[in-house]
C-alpha cells in the first residue's frame, strides 16, 4: 500500500539501516509519518511599529501629551489663627455653594478676645472724650491730649483685628465648587495657616494640566484648540482651547504645564488622567512657505502644475520607506489595525523635517517607526 507521503510502508528504513545510513535514515523517518510538527509553517512575525499623524500641508503636526484634569483655581483653606477645631460638617466631594460653612473654631476664647477688645476700645474712647474736656478747660496739657487720642486709636484697632479673627475662624466656600479633601476633624489642635479643606472652584471651569517639551511649548500658543480623551470616559471626546503656556520649565521635570480649558467636564471628578492633541494654526513665515515648496528633485519631473494639482501632506521623513524622484511608499495600517498597508505617494517637497506627498487622501496615519522592516500585509503591532 502506497502512503499519503508517496511513498511504501516497507520502504521505510529500519533501525539497523538508520545505524549504517543516519543522514538517509532521517530523511526516511521524516517522510514515512511521524513528523506532522515539522510540516506546519513557523509563527508568523509580528512586527512593532510606530504611526504618526498625516497632516495637510500648510498645517502644523498637532501636539500630544497627557495630563490631568482638575479646575482652574483649586485652593487650599485654613484659618487665620490657630485654636481647636470646632466642627467641619463637609467630606471629601461635598459640591457647596458661595458661602456655605466648611468649618469653624472652637468659639469660646475668640468671643472672650473680642469681649476684652471692645471693653478696652469703649473705655479709651471715654478717656479720650474726658482729656478733651478738660483740655478745653486748659487743665491738661497738648501732650496729655494727644496721648489720650493715640490709646483711643490703638485700642480701636485691637477691636477690628479681634472682628477680623472671629470672621477668619470660620471656613466658608470661597465660590460654588467642591471639597476636594478633608485635611483636618473636630476637636483638633491647628495653628494659623493650617490646612484644613482643599477646595476646588467652579468659577472659571475645568482645565487639563498637561507637561510639554520645550520644542512644543515653542510652537502652542492661547487660543490653539484642543481634543482631550480619558480612559475613564471611553469613546467620549471633550474639546477645548489652549488659555496658558508656561513661562518657564519646571525645574525638577523640565517640561512647560500647560492648560486647557474643557467644555462639558463639570460632572467629572478631579484627578482623571487625559490625553490631548492639540492642532496648531499655520504660523509659519513667508520664508518657511518657500521652503515647503521646495523640490526635493531637481531634475524638474514635479513642475508647477505638481503643486497645485491633488491634496498635499506632511509626514515625517522617516515615514518615507522607499522613494526615488517623484514616487515613494509609505506604509499604514489596515481597519483591524494588525496589518500594514503599501501606499504609493508622489513626492511634492519638504517642510522642515517634514517631507510633502501626495495620495494620502483617507488615510489618517502612516508608519513613522519600523517602516523599513514592513512589506505588505505584514503582521503589526502599534506601539505608543
Amino acid at each position: 500500500m502506497i502512503s499519503s507521503n508517496g511513498i511504501h510502508p516497507d520502504s521505510c528504513p529500519t533501525t539497523k539501516t538508520m545505524t549504517r545510513l543516519p543522514l538517509l535514515a532521517l530523511l526516511a523517518l521524516s517522510a514515512c509519518g511521524g513528523g506532522a510538527e515539522g510540516r506546519n509553517a513557523p509563527p508568523e512575525t509580528v512586527i512593532p511599529v510606530q504611526m504618526a499623524d498625516v497632516v495637510p500641508a500648510g498645517q502644523s503636526a498637532p501636539v500630544t501629551a497627557s495630563g490631568t484634569l482638575g479646575a482652574k483655581d483649586e485652593v487650599t483653606l485654613s484659618f487665620k489663627i490657630g485654636g481647636i477645631v470646632g466642627k467641619v460638617m463637609v467630606d471629601d466631594g461635598a459640591r457647596m455653594r458661595r458661602g456655605q460653612v466648611l468649618a469653624a473654631l472652637d468659639q469660646r476664647e475668640i468671643d472672650a478676645l473680642l469681649a476684652k477688645a471692645a471693653a478696652g476700645a469703649e473705655k479709651a474712647r471715654r478717656d479720650a472724650q474726658r482729656v478733651e474736656r478738660l483740655y478745653r478747660d486748659s487743665v491738661v496739657t497738648l501732650a496729655q491730649l494727644q496721648d489720650a487720642q493715640t490709646a483711643r486709636d490703638a485700642a480701636e484697632a485691637d477691636l477690628r483685628a479681634a472682628r477680623v479673627n472671629q470672621e477668619y475662624a470660620t471656613i466658608v466656600a470661597p465660590a460654588d465648587g467642591v471639597v476636594l479633601m478633608r485635611l483636618a476633624s473636630a476637636g483638633q489642635m491647628v495653628g494659623a495657616g493650617t490646612p484644613v479643606i482643599q477646595f476646588a472652584s467652579n468659577a472659571r471651569g475645568s482645565v487639563l494640566r498637561a507637561g510639554v517639551s520645550d520644542r512644543d511649548a515653542v510652537r502652542l500658543t492661547v487660543g490653539d484648540r484642543a481634543e482631550v480623551a480619558f480612559d475613564a470616559v471611553p469613546g467620549k471626546i471633550f474639546r477645548g482651547k489652549v488659555t496658558q503656556v508656561g513661562a518657564s520649565a519646571d525645574p525638577r521635570t523640565g517640561v512647560y504645564v500647560v492648560e486647557i480649558l474643557l467644555e462639558g467636564v463639570q460632572a467629572l471628578p478631579s484627578g482623571l488622567v487625559g490625553r490631548a492633541v492639540i492642532a496648531l494654526r499655520d504660523r509659519g513665515t513667508v520664508r518657511e512657505r518657500a521652503r515647503a515648496r521646495k523640490p526635493i528633485s531637481d531634475s524638474g519631473l514635479l513642475g508647477a502644475a505638481a503643486l497645485t494639482d491633488g491634496a498635499v501632506y506632511a509626514i515625517p521623513a522617516e515615514a518615507l520607506a522607499e522613494g526615488n524622484k517623484a514616487r515613494g511608499s509609505v506604509y499604514t495600517v489596515d481597519a483591524s489595525g494588525t496589518r500594514a498597508r503599501r501606499v504609493t505617494v508622489a513626492l511634492v517637497g519638504l517642510a522642515g523635517d517634514k517631507v510633502l506627498v501626495r495620495g494620502l487622501d483617507g488615510v489618517p496615519r502612516v508608519v513613522r517607526n519600523g517602516a523599513t522592516w514592513l512589506s505588505d500585509s505584514a503582521r503589526v503591532e502599534i506601539k505608543p
